[in-house]
Formats: structure tokens, C-alpha cells, sequence
């Protein structure tokens, strides 16, 4: 009934094969290290031995001065300014009124309104704005405005043309230029009161002598 195939016949099946049993792994053993050639160490002798031979500490070493060299100086601190004068000024502006003690003020200047005792003190100026009521004891008086009270002045009192000055009065020197008004109790330092100028006295009257009577003689012979 079946036909048969045509071709070569199909080779057995191949038997399985066993399994292979597993084996433990081992390093392979380290190699020795191989000796450098002779040269080479020779090269890294001669290197070691010329670095240390190069090799020099650095040493502080002592300055050497020179004859006739001086060494810079350290500069020096600025001193403090000595005080000027300004640092002890006081000035009254205009619009501004101060009442109180003044002392220790080496110059006051007043272009307002005082109202105060000044003492300890050296100058005084009132410009033409200003006004000083009280007591002042100053070594010079500057006086452009107005000034009412006791003014003791050992130097020189200048009255401005737009000055006056009313009140008690003592001064060493006196300047008043024209148009200054000087008005009160004037006396200098020393006590010496200022006096008037006395005014000149009049010119005697000279009356001219009555001339004598003149007589001529008459015919008669009789004067008339």
C-alpha cells in the first residue's frame, strides 16, 4: 500500500552527551617583579644625589648698611592742629534772638538779637542788623548796630557810622566815626570823664574913645 520514499534513509538521533562537572576558579600566581636594568638605576642614583647636592636652605642673612646710607624713617603721625581762634566764635544770625550768659567766647558776632551778660571774652562786633541789650566786659567793641547797657571795653571802642551805643560806658580808646551816636554815663577805664569841649569865649568889645571937642577962636577974641 505505501509507497517508499525515495533519498537516502534519516540517520539515527544522536544520544545526549553528560553534563561536564563544574570546576573552581584559581588565580594565576603573581609574576616576580624583574630587576630594573643597571643603567636606569644608576640614572635614579645619580638624579637622588644631584637634588641633594642642589638643595640649600635659605638663611636669614644680616643687612648690610652701606657708609653713608641712612635707612628710610617711619613717617611720622600727623599732630593735631593747634585750636584756632574760630573754634571759640559765636555768631547770632539774622532772625535769631538768644538771651543768657556768654563766656569764654574769644568773638561773639551779632546779627540779631541778644539779650545776655558777656563776660570772659575778647571782641564784640554788632553789625548794622544787630541788637545787644545787657552787660558786656570785652577787650575790643566792634559796634555797627545798637547797643544799650553797661559796656566795659579796656581796648578800643569803634562806633560805626550806623552805630549807637547808649547806656554806661567805659572804654581805653574811643573811635566814632561820623554819623555815630554815643549816648549815657561816658567815662574811660581809668575814671577820666569825657569833657565838653568849652566853648570859645567872645571877642572883647572895643568901644572907640569920644573925640575931644575942637574950639576955634572968635573975632572978639573969645573961643566958642
Amino acid at each position: 500500500m505505501f509507497g517508499k520514499r525515495s533519498g537516502p534513509p534519516e540517520p539515527p538521533p544522536a544520544p545526549p552527551q553528560p553534563a561536564k562537572p563544574a570546576t573552581a576558579f584559581t588565580p594565576a600566581p603573581a609574576r616576580p617583579a624583574t630587576p630594573a636594568p643597571s643603567h636606569q638605576q644608576q640614572g635614579s642614583a645619580a638624579m637622588a644625589d644631584h637634588d641633594s647636592t642642589n638643595f640649600r636652605p635659605e638663611v636669614a642673612r644680616p643687612s648690610r648698611e652701606l657708609p653713608g646710607m641712612s635707612r628710610p624713617l617711619a613717617p611720622a603721625m600727623p599732630s593735631a592742629p593747634p585750636p584756632s581762634s574760630d573754634d571759640k566764635k559765636l555768631i547770632v544770625g539774622r532772625n535769631i534772638v538768644l538771651s543768657g550768659q556768654i563766656t569764654a567766647c574769644d568773638k561773639l558776632v551779632v546779627e540779631g538779637r541778644v539779650d545776655a551778660t558777656l563776660t570772659e571774652s575778647r571782641v564784640i562786633e554788632i553789625t548794622s542788623t544787630g541788637v545787644f541789650k545787657g552787660a558786656a566786659e570785652i577787650d575790643e567793641a566792634l559796634i555797627g548796630g545798637t547797643f544799650e547797657g553797661t559796656l566795659i571795653c579796656r581796648g578800643r571802642l569803634l562806633i560805626r557810622a550806623t552805630g549807637k551805643v547808649k547806656g554806661e560806658i567805659r572804654y581805653g580808646q574811643l573811635e566814632i566815626e561820623c554819623g555815630g551816636e554815643l549816648v549815657g554815663d561816658i567815662n574811660t577805664v581809668q575814671g577820666n570823664p569825657v569833657a565838653a569841649e568849652p566853648a570859645p569865649a567872645p571877642a572883647p568889645l572895643v568901644v572907640a574913645p569920644t573925640p575931644a571937642p575942637v574950639t576955634f577962636p572968635s573975632a572978639e577974641g573969645t573961643l566958642v
